[in-house]
């Protein structure tokens, strides 16, 4: 999924993983251009950027240093760095927390903002600005891959949230793009720095992201079964200057892995010099963009592409918020643009917006599952069975435990295949047969409250078993999914019992 979640370090701090980085012009304002980098995958509504992590967002001048199939990319100090550091949070005036924070620009100044207002912060010469807060994930992931099998599906990503920085500039002013237009941009995750310990050192990153999908999807090729995970090892590297001693172990992974998208379709598209070339490519990763020629939602790869196929390249690259970039990959990976791959959708949960910070207001709307059986039992027998808040009359229930009594009761449930979930009784009512209860852990949401009810329906009984929630953790269809399945199943086991 573009880098949300790529290697087991970002599984285990999702605060430091990088999802997306983006580079285009303003469509404010075409004298200016727009850097974003994303972080932190699924993280709900009320995550906070680590202030352990230095988020880095770095510019270098590049040119095209060769065509064909000996095409390659030159990058070249100075590097533009925009620095972000956040503080702890602090009490608002609403007992809301406000997290204030700062970016050091490339010529050493300090601006400083806080996290979510709209507006954002800039220089007093206007040259920069920036934002930082909770906005809706604009990645767009519309296919399923199962071994060397690719399903369009809808999108994998929906209503799910990130947290974003931006930083807009003065083209001009900043880039200096009379002395070279093409430039090439990472983001990256690093440690404070924090006095030496005894045992050991910090890693060098954390994270870092050029072109989407370099690590789960070339690196970590779906369609490879058995390849040892290198992702960690990647992203351990020092962006723009691959070490020369773990150089090969990584260029043989991605021609073995594009070499495995080539024939996802069954026909060899891509002769060897050239998939040798696109690996070369991809290797030095990083997202090119051109401030002199026009970016749009379907320039992104357009210079690697057109380079590639020996000829100059029209388009400024980079990456819109609104690019459909997995589609734009696959279709160049399986079939050299032959014939476009289209996925189960090409919209993300918002879309962009023409106006600063550019990405759209995080997803706050509450979702629901809301499943329902009618049996041939009188409402007060089948209440009897499943009205108890600590019956174990679920089929996916292995052991259940009962903490406390009354209203603020908690129950904790084993589940079958190892999982642990609490949830709180908020409310009962035997008379009219329905309880309330929220979730405490366990299910990847917050915010959880459902509802289970018998009603009368004719000579038998309906039961209903609602929820409402909001993903957290996890996309809203995994969240979906888990949550229907708990519903369905306890419910079509009252069938064989009534």
């Amino acid at each position: 999924m573009s880098d949300h979640i790529d290697g087991p370090r970002q599984i285990g701090d999702p605060s430091a993983d990088l999802t997306d980085l983006f580079a285009f012009t303003s469509p404010e304002n075409p004298a200016r251009t727009v850097l974003a980098a994303n972080v932190f995958p699924t993280c709900g509504v009320d995550a906070v950027f680590s202030n352990a992590i230095n988020h880095s967002i770095v510019v270098r001048r590049a040119r095209v240093a060769g065509l064909g199939d000996a095409t390659k990319f030159e990058t070249s100090p100075p590097e533009l760095r925009f620095s972000f550091r956040f503080d702890a949070l602090e009490r608002g005036a609403n007992q809301k927390p406000i997290q204030r924070g700062a970016c050091i620009l490339p010529d050493g100044q300090t601006l400083r903002f806080v996290a979510n207002e709209e507006n954002g912060a800039s220089t007093p010469n206007g040259t920069f600005r920036v934002f930082s807060g909770l906005r809706s994930d604009p990645f767009i992931l519309a296919w399923l891959f199962r071994g060397t099998t690719m399903t369009p599906v809808p999108n994998l990503l929906e209503h799910d949230n990130v947290l974003c920085m931006v930083v807009e500039f003065d083209t001009r002013r900043v880039l200096a793009p009379e002395r070279g237009s093409l430039f090439a941009v990472i983001a990256e995750t690093t440690p404070l720095p924090r006095p030496g310990g005894s045992l050991g050192s910090p890693p060098p990153r954390f994270d870092w992201v050029g072109r989407p999908e370099q690590t789960n999807m070339r690196l970590d090729n779906p369609g490879m079964a058995g390849a040892e995970d290198l992702r960690d090892l990647w992203n351990q590297q020092t962006p723009f200057v691959i070490g020369n001693e773990v150089r090969p172990l990584f260029l043989q992974r991605l021609k073995d892995s594009l070499a495995s998208w080539d024939m996802r379709d069954g026909k060899a598209d891509w002769t060897p010099s050239a998939l040798a070339a696109n690996a070369n490519m991809f290797l030095d990763d990083f997202l090119l963009f051109d401030v002199t020629k026009p970016i749009t939602d379907t320039s992104h790869l357009e210079i690697e592409k057109s380079t590639l196929n020996g000829k100059a390249y029209e388009t400024g690259g980079g990456r819109t918020v609104n690019a459909d970039v997995i589609d734009v990959l696959l279709t160049w990976l399986v079939n050299r643009d032959r014939e476009h791959l289209r996925s189960g959708t090409t919209r993300a949960t918002k879309p962009g917006t023409k106006n600063f910070p550019y990405l759209a207001t995080p997803n706050t709307e509450l979702q629901s599952v809301t499943d329902r059986i009618d049996l041939d039992a009188a409402p007060d027998k089948v209440w009897a069975l499943i009205g108890d808040f600590g019956g174990s009359w679920h089929p996916l229930i292995a052991n259940i435990k009962l903490i406390g009594s009354g209203i603020g009761q908690l129950r904790v449930i084993d589940t079958i295949d190892g999982k642990q979930i609490i949830e709180r009784l908020d409310a009962i009512d035997n008379s009219a047969r329905v309880y309330r209860y929220t979730s405490i852990s366990g299910i990847p949401a917050s915010d959880y409250a459902a509802k289970l009810e018998v009603k009368s329906n004719g000579a038998g009984s309906s039961v209903e078993w609602g929820a409402q929630y909001l993903p957290k953790g996890q996309g809203d269809v995994v969240a979906r999914m888990i949550i229907s399945t708990l519903f369905k199943a306890g419910l079509e086991s009252l069938k064989s019992r009534f």
